[in-house]
């Protein structure tokens, strides 16, 4: 494969997620990649995507990847869960075919392939969205990397709203949680995909919930060393000696992005900047 052009480096990096749950993949991806340059968007207005049924899910991640290659992506990193289970072969097929140097991974078989490693039982917990649950993404991809691996999947509606609204830490959410961890305290898993970007928020809880010997994967830590194979591979990490630069995209109020998503990200997140997405172009329809 030859060379990309030189500005084909500097080009930045796209992360997007149905909130500001991404900000805890960005975060990993920051500090693994700190030369390179990140567009993150999180589409407020449509949050939460966990609910919503798989054509749909498609059809946002068709308008959001579109965008973001308008805005010169190189990579599109897909950090929603829901969207990636739901939408990652329609980006793969349009968005490769609409433009050949743009690639895009998803978190759900990086995650995976963590706990699968990670469990020395075989019985692994997935706490995740409905939408992601019931997709059967991580089903497949567990068994495609471990036939014999038993994975036990507890669906969580109440608990990404929960923390996309600030997750008040009081006896109600501390017994949501604990009903989620139970299932997975039952069957003995010792590994738990936190199948939601949100759900790192809540590690203090559900570590303590799930016992210290259990392996919490998250989707931060699985797809860092993705996107660097990725962009090794293609020739496209950025050349630069010094940091590169971030901003931030949503569909929805940016004050309460900006307020929140510093939570998520600790660190500034400077100017949010609000985006109204256009009519899904003819040629990505899925």
């Amino acid at each position: 494969m030859p060379a990309p052009a030189s500005d084909a480096r500097h080009r930045p990096i796209a992360v997007f997620d149905s909130g500001v749950g991404g900000l805890t993949v960005l975060q990993e991806l920051l500090v693994a990649l700190p030369q390179e340059d990140f567009i993150y968007f999180g589409d407020t207005a449509r949050f939460p995507y966990g609910g919503r049924a798989t054509a749909e899910l498609e059809r946002f991640g068709l308008e959001i990847a579109e965008h973001l290659i308008e805005l010169g992506a190189k990579l599109l990193v897909v950090a929603c869960n829901s969207a990636t289970a739901a939408a990652l072969p329609a980006l793969e097929r349009r968005v490769g075919a609409a433009a050949e140097t743009v690639h895009v991974l998803g978190v759900v078989e990086p995650e995976s392939a963590l706990a699968v490693e990670a469990s020395r039982s075989g019985r692994i917990g997935l706490l995740a969205t409905p939408a992601t649950v019931t997709s059967g993404a991580y089903e497949r991809a567990v068994a495609l990397l471990d036939p014999a691996a038993e994975l036990v999947s507890v669906g969580c509606p109440d608990l990404a709203p929960l923390i996309q609204g600030g997750l008040p830490f009081n006896e109600r959410v501390l017994n949501t949680v604990r009903g989620y961890c139970e299932p997975l305290r039952a069957a003995g898993v010792d590994t738990v995909i936190l199948g939601c970007t949100h759900y790192p928020l809540a590690g203090p809880m559900l570590r303590r919930m799930l016992g210290r010997d259990v392996a919490l994967i998250t989707s931060g830590a699985a797809i860092t060393q993705r996107v660097e194979h990725s962009l090794t591979r293609h020739g496209l990490l950025n050349d630069r000696d010094g940091e590169g630069d971030y901003r931030f995209l949503c569909t929805g109020d940016v004050e309460a992005f900006g307020a929140l998503g510093a939570r998520f990200l600790q660190m500034p997140l400077g100017e949010v900047a609000r985006v109204r997405l256009a009519e899904l172009p003819a040629g990505l329809t899925a």
